[in-house]
C-alpha cells in the first residue's frame, strides 16, 4: 500500500510539475506575434530569434555548473527503445505493466507520414511526441536521396506536422534532457528552419537544462550543433557546451561522446582545450575500436588539431586492421591526413599495398582517388602505380575525361618512372586524350599536354589544337593566370628544348607567356657560406650566384671549373652541336631544393624539379641538389664537405655521403 501512496504522490508532482511549465510556456508563446503562430516551423524571413544572452548564459554555466552537478539521474534509455513510464498503464503494485500499442504501431512506421498518420489515431504522451519525430528522422535515413526528398516534401504538407510541432513546443519544459536533445536533433535533420521559433525555443530549454544533460544528452546535442547555422542562441550553446565540457571532461566514459563534443567545438575551441581533449583522448587510447581510430582522425582535421602522439595510436589500429575497411573509410582517413599535413610512412605504405593487393574489389575511379590523395601527400606508392599502369594497358577506354586529367596530374607530379610500360601507357593515355579533344575546353587540353610535357611526351594532335588559333583566341580572352602562363611558359621551354619530334613546327605564341616573372634573386645565407668555403681553395673555378637560366629557371649558384681528365664530355644535340660553353669547362648549378619538391621519404624530385633538371641537363649543366634539411641539420663542416665533395670528388670524405642520403630519407 505504501509503495502504492509514493507512486501516487510522485505522478500527482510530475502533474503539477506540468501544468505549471505549460502555464510558463504559454506566457512564452504569448510574447509572438499572431503570425508567428501558424505555423511554427514555417521561414519567417522577418522572425526575431528568441535566445539568452550570451554573456548571461556564460554566467549562468560556470556559476552553475558544480551546483547542478549532483541533478544528473541515472543514464536514460536509448532513444531507439519507447519501453518508458510514459508508454505503460499505470496498475497495482506487484502486477506487470501493459505496454502501450503505440510503439508496436510506431515500429511498423517506414516514412514520416506512416508516423503522422498514427498520430492521429493515438494521442502521443510527452515521451512519445520525442519517439515520433526521432523515428520520422531515421526512416528516412534508409531512403535514396530522391524518395527522401518526396517524403519530407509529403511531411510537411501533412496537416498533422504542425500539431506535432505543437505539441513538441507544449511539452518541451517537462521533457527529460535526452529527449529536448533527440528531438532538437531530429526536428533539425528534417528540415525543420533553423529560424523557426519551434528550433529556437528548443535551443534556449537547452541553454536552461544544460547542467542537467548527462554524457549522452550532451554527445547528443553536439552532433546537432555541429551542423546548425550560426545565430545568438547556438552561439550562447557553444559556449555553455563549452564550459559544461571542460568541467566534466574528467568524468566522460566514452569514446565517441568525447569525439562527438570535440567535432563540435571545433576549430575555435582554445587551445588550452585541445590539449586537455588530447590528453582525455590519450587516456581512453586502449578503448579505441577500430572505428574510434578512424574517426579520430577525422575528429582532428575538423578541429584543425595536430597531435601526433595521438594519430600515431589512431594510425596503429588502423595498420593492424587495414583488411576489410571499406572504402569510404579509408578515403576518410587520408583526406584528414592531408588536411592535417600528417604522414605516416607507415599508415601511407599499408593503405596502398593494401589496395593494391586486392585490387579486384576497387573501381578505376576508387583507385584514382587514391592515387589522387597520395599524390597530394607527395607519397609514391610504387606498387599501387604499377599496377594501375598495367590496368590502364590493358584497357585505356575505361578512363573518363575527369579520370584521364587525374592520372596525368598524379604521374607527372610524382615523377613516377613508367620502366618498360613507359610508351604503351603514354600511347593509351594520349588514344584516350585524343577521342576527347572535340568537348574539351581551352583550360582543360593546356592541364593535359602540361602535365604530359612534364613526362616528356608530346602528342603532335593535342598539341596543334591547343596552338590552334580558335584556342589561343578562347584562352586569351579568359582572365590571365598566373598559372596558366606558368604552364604555357614551361611547353614553350619542352617545345624549345627537348625538341620533340612533329610533324611541323610548333611555337608558343608570345600573348599566351605572359609578362615575365622578374623577382630579386636571392640566395640561402647558409649555401652562399659553404660555396664560399668551398670555393677558397679553388683559385681556377668560378662561383655565380642567382643565375637566371632561359628567363625562367633560376639557378642558386653556378660554378664552372677546368674539365678533369676523368669528366666526359658534355652530350651534344642530335645535330652535334655541343651545349656546353666550352669543351675545356664543366658547369656545376647548385639548387636549394625544398624538402616538399620531393617525394615523401625519398630522393626522387617531383614535377616541377624534375622537368628543370632536365632542361639544366640538356642545357650543359650537372645538377648539384641541395636539400633543405641538409643545410639546417648538420653542421657547417659538414655542409661544405657534402658540397666540396659533389663538386669536386677528389676531394670528397669517404663519411660524408652517406650521412647526407640518411638526410635525405
Amino acid at each position: 500500500m505504501s509503495v502504492w501512496v509514493t507512486e501516487e504522490v510522485v505522478r500527482w508532482s510530475l502533474r503539477f510539475c506540468s501544468r505549471t511549465s505549460q502555464v510558463m510556456q504559454r506566457g512564452l508563446l504569448a510574447t509572438a506575434s499572431p503570425r508567428d503562430t501558424a505555423p511554427i516551423w514555417g521561414p519567417r524571413p522577418s522572425q526575431t530569434c528568441l535566445h539568452v544572452g550570451s554573456v548571461r548564459s556564460v554566467r549562468f554555466y560556470s556559476q552553475g555548473a558544480a551546483h547542478n552537478e549532483g541533478s544528473v539521474g541515472k543514464k536514460p534509455a536509448s532513444s531507439s527503445s519507447l519501453s518508458d513510464k510514459s508508454q505503460s498503464v499505470v496498475t497495482a503494485p506487484g502486477q506487470k505493466p501493459a505496454k502501450s500499442p503505440f510503439f508496436d504501431h510506431l515500429q511498423r512506421c517506414g516514412s514520416p507520414t506512416d508516423v503522422l498518420d498514427l498520430t492521429c489515431r493515438y494521442a502521443p504522451t510527452v515521451r512519445q511526441v520525442s519517439n515520433c519525430l526521432t523515428h520520422m528522422w531515421t526512416s528516412t535515413k534508409k531512403m535514396t536521396d530522391e524518395q527522401r526528398r518526396c517524403e519530407l516534401q509529403l511531411m510537411f504538407e501533412h496537416p498533422e506536422f504542425d500539431k506535432l510541432l505543437q505539441m513538441a513546443l507544449k511539452e518541451v519544459g517537462v521533457m527529460r534532457g535526452e529527449d529536448v536533445a533527440y528531438t532538437l536533433l531530429s526536428m533539425v535533420n528534417l528540415g525543420v528552419p533553423q529560424s523557426s521559433r519551434v528550433v529556437q525555443t528548443f535551443l534556449r530549454v537547452c541553454q536552461d537544462k544544460l547542467n542537467e544533460f548527462d554524457e549522452k544528452s550532451l554527445s547528443i546535442l553536439a552532433s546537432c550543433l555541429e551542423h546548425m547555422e550560426s545565430s545568438p542562441n547556438v552561439g550562447a550553446l557553444k559556449e555553455g557546451m563549452r564550459l559544461v565540457v571542460e568541467a566534466r571532461l574528467p568524468r566522460i566514459k566514452h569514446v565517441m561522446s568525447l569525439q562527438t563534443m570535440m567535432r563540435m567545438l571545433g576549430k575555435d575551441a582554445p587551445m588550452n582545450l585541445k590539449r586537455k581533449l588530447e590528453r582525455k583522448a590519450l587516456s581512453m587510447s586502449d578503448q579505441f575500436s577500430l572505428p574510434n581510430a578512424q574517426h579520430m582522425i577525422s575528429t582532428m582535421a575538423a578541429m584543425g588539431f595536430y597531435s601526433k602522439p595521438l594519430l600515431d595510436v589512431c594510425s596503429n589500429k588502423i595498420i593492424e586492421n587495414v583488411h576489410g575497411i571499406p572504402f569510404n573509410r579509408l578515403f576518410a582517413v587520408l583526406l584528414s591526413c592531408r588536411e592535417l599535413h600528417y604522414r605516416n610512412l607507415d599508415l601511407l605504405t599499408c593503405i596502398s599495398d593494401y589496395v593494391t593487393s586486392t585490387l579486384e574489389l576497387w573501381t578505376n575511379k576508387q583507385m584514382i582517388l587514391f592515387l589522387s590523395v597520395f599524390e597530394n601527400l607527395a607519397f609514391s606508392p610504387a606498387p599501387l602505380m604499377e599496377t594501375f599502369v598495367e590496368k590502364v594497358v590493358a584497357r585505356p577506354d575505361d578512363l573518363t575525361l575527369k579520370d584521364l586529367l587525374c592520372v596525368l596530374k598524379v604521374y607527372s607530379s610524382l615523377n613516377y618512372d613508367l620502366q618498360q610500360h613507359r610508351q604503351p601507357f603514354l600511347d593509351g593515355l594520349t588514344q584516350v586524350l585524343e577521342s576527347y579533344l572535340p568537348k574539351m575546353s581551352g583550360f582543360g587540353l593546356l592541364k593535359a599536354v602540361f602535365h604530359l610535357g612534364l613526362l616528356g611526351h608530346f602528342p603532335s594532335a593535342p598539341l596543334e589544337q591547343l596552338l590552334h588559333n580558335s584556342t589561343v583566341e578562347q584562352l586569351n580572352t579568359t582572365t590571365s593566370k598566373p598559372s596558366q602562363n606558368r604552364m604555357f611558359q614551361t611547353i614553350d621551354l619542352c617545345l624549345r628544348l627537348d625538341r620533340p619530334r612533329l610533324p611541323r613546327p610548333l611555337t608558343v605564341p608570345p600573348s599566351l607567356l605572359g609578362d615575365p616573372t622578374h623577382c630579386t634573386p636571392s640566395v640561402n645565407q647558409w649555401l652562399s657560406q659553404c660555396l664560399q668555403s668551398v670555393m677558397e681553395d679553388q683559385a681556377d673555378s668560378m662561383l655565380q650566384e642567382a643565375v637566371m637560366v632561359e628567363n625562367f629557371y633560376l639557378i642558386d649558384a653556378v660554378i664552372t671549373k677546368p674539365m678533369s681528365n676523368q669528366t666526359p664530355v658534355p652530350e651534344a644535340t642530335s645535330e652535334g652541336e655541343a651545349l656546353s660553353p666550352a669543351e675545356s669547362s664543366q658547369r656545376f648549378a647548385v639548387i636549394y631544393a625544398p624538402t616538399s619538391a620531393f617525394c615523401y621519404r625519398t630522393s626522387n624530385p617531383r614535377g616541377s624539379l624534375a622537368v628543370k633538371l632536365r632542361h639544366l641537363k640538356i642545357l650543359g649543366y650537372n645538377p648539384v641538389l641541395v636539400l633543405e634539411q641538409e643545410l639546417q641539420s648538420v653542421s657547417e663542416e659538414k655542409r661544405t664537405e657534402f658540397l666540396r665533395g659533389q663538386i669536386y670528388p677528389e676531394h670528397h670524405r669517404s663519411d660524408t655521403q652517406p650521412q647526407m642520403e640518411q638526410l635525405q630519407s
